[in-house]
């Protein structure tokens, strides 16, 4: 009787395993969700939706843009976080939703061992932009000078709490002595929209997400926070050039899996990325957006190392900056 039950839960464990082993050869099998912590119209809602679209060739499968905003993209890191780890819930996650937000707002999951790292995308720097119609000031310094002279008068947008906006503004401020209030948003496309009505002053937004706008002429841009000038935007001057020397932020993108995805599953998503990415009509319109492809880590074990010491360093910003926890 032991004998024949032990073979019987043997038999089962076997084909327990060989199911497990049949779908991850398998997949993918069905559709992919792709969920972005944002408001559609941001500098990662565009990202995701031009990656998206290639990606669903590549692999096989309908890659769905699924837009969950709230809390700095915590609120669908935590949806990934928890996710069935089958590869088919993915997070086009940047560094505000993984690295920064978390020390500045409540989370429920590990930030940092909570995911499997799939591949890292690009950056993009942000870049310093004003409504001409609200505040016509052509340079960094008419602007340092205008909100110096009226402290807490003046208001910049962000896409939440930890953003790089947020981030950007607050070292401007650490910087220049001009003081502004913040107004966070549930992402970049309504920080911007406001922008444009002339509900906010400024913005230091990330490239894609004002890019259009600065080529519409709907907005002056007056600086970028990287080291160098954008490719996409040569004529503006880094914040180093403009007078505003010891910022350099910028935003990088990347794709996250719950922990725990099965290695066969990993090597599928992070082969099919690079393919992606790789491909010249992807590249180009990324390029377009401002965004640098690749220049990161280059396999999942690099970028999961990598996530790790970024949650370090922008601990240790946020806590220069004297950017506080918010209680749960």
């Amino acid at each position: 009787m032991i004998k024949k039950t032990l073979c019987t839960l043997l038999g089962t464990i076997a084909l327990t395993q060989a199911g497990v082993m049949h779908a991850e050869e398998a997949f993918p099998s069905k559709p992919i969700r792709l969920v972005v912590g944002f408001v559609p119209g941001g500098g990662t809602d565009v990202s995701a939706r031009i990656i998206a679209q290639r990606l669903s060739e590549v692999i096989g499968q309908q890659l769905i843009v699924e837009n969950k905003p709230g809390a700095s993209g915590l609120i669908a890191g935590e949806m990934v976080a928890r996710a069935a780890p089958d590869g088919y819930t993915l997070l086009l996650a940047n560094m505000q939703s993984t690295v920064s937000a978390p020390h500045m707002l409540p989370v429920s999951y590990d930030p940092v061992n909570g995911y499997t790292a799939v591949r890292y995308i690009g950056s993009v720097p942000n870049i310093l932009v004003v409504n001409p119609t609200k505040n016509d000031v052509k340079s960094l310094k008419q602007l340092t000078d205008l909100v110096k002279a009226s402290p807490g008068k003046y208001t910049y947008a962000s896409s939440g709490m930890g953003s790089p906006q947020h981030l950007s503004a607050a070292r401007f401020s650490q910087i220049t002595g001009a003081q502004m209030e913040h107004i966070p948003y549930k992402g970049s496309g309504q920080a911007m929209t406001d922008l444009l009505g002339g509900q906010v002053d400024m913005n230091f937004d990330t490239l894609p997400g004002a890019i259009g706008q600065v080529r519409a002429g709907k907005l002056r841009p007056l600086a970028v926070t990287s080291t160098k000038r954008a490719a996409s935007l040569p004529d503006v001057p880094t914040l180093a050039e403009a007078g505003v020397k010891g910022m350099d932020v910028e935003q990088w993108y990347a794709v996250l899996a719950p922990a725990n995805v099965p290695s066969a599953v990993l090597a599928k998503l992070d082969q099919a990325l690079n393919t992606t990415l790789k491909d010249p009509g992807v590249s180009s319109k990324l390029a377009e957006q401002g965004m640098v492809v690749g220049g990161g880590p280059d396999t999942p074990a690099e970028f999961q190392a990598f996530i790790k010491s970024e949650y370090e360093k922008y601990g240790r910003i946020t806590t220069d900056l004297g950017l506080k926890k918010k209680p749960s």
